[in-house]
C-alpha cells in the first residue's frame, strides 16, 4: 500500500469524522440500530480511506469511548450487566 496523498487523505478524515459524528448523535440506540442509521457515512468511510486504516480507526473510536467511560467511573469488573445477572 502506499501512502495516500494529501489530499486522499484530508478526503478520508472527513469521512471518518462524519461517519463518528453520527454513531455519536445516535449513541442512545443499541449499536446495531446506530450501523443501520450510519450505514452511508460507514460506506463513504468505506470508500474513501485505506482498509487498513478503516480498520485502525475502527478499533481507535471504540478505545476513546471505553476510555470516556472510564474517566466517568466505569469500572469493568462491578459494571459488567452479565455478572450482575441473578440466577434463579
Amino acid at each position: 500500500m502506499s501512502f495516500p496523498k494529501k489530499e486522499q487523505r484530508t478526503k478520508c478524515y472527513s469521512a471518518r469524522d462524519e461517519y463518528w459524528n453520527c454513531l455519536d448523535q445516535n449513541q442512545d440506540k443499541n449499536e446495531k440500530e446506530a450501523d443501520q442509521v450510519c450505514s452511508k457515512f460507514r460506506n463513504l468511510f468505506e470508500q474513501q480511506c485505506p482498509a487498513q486504516w478503516v480498520s485502525h480507526f475502527s478499533r481507535k473510536y471504540k478505545y476513546l469511548k471505553f476510555k470516556e467511560k472510564m474517566d466517568a467511573g466505569f469500572d469493568p469488573v462491578l459494571d459488567d450487566p452479565s455478572k450482575n445477572k441473578k440466577s434463579t
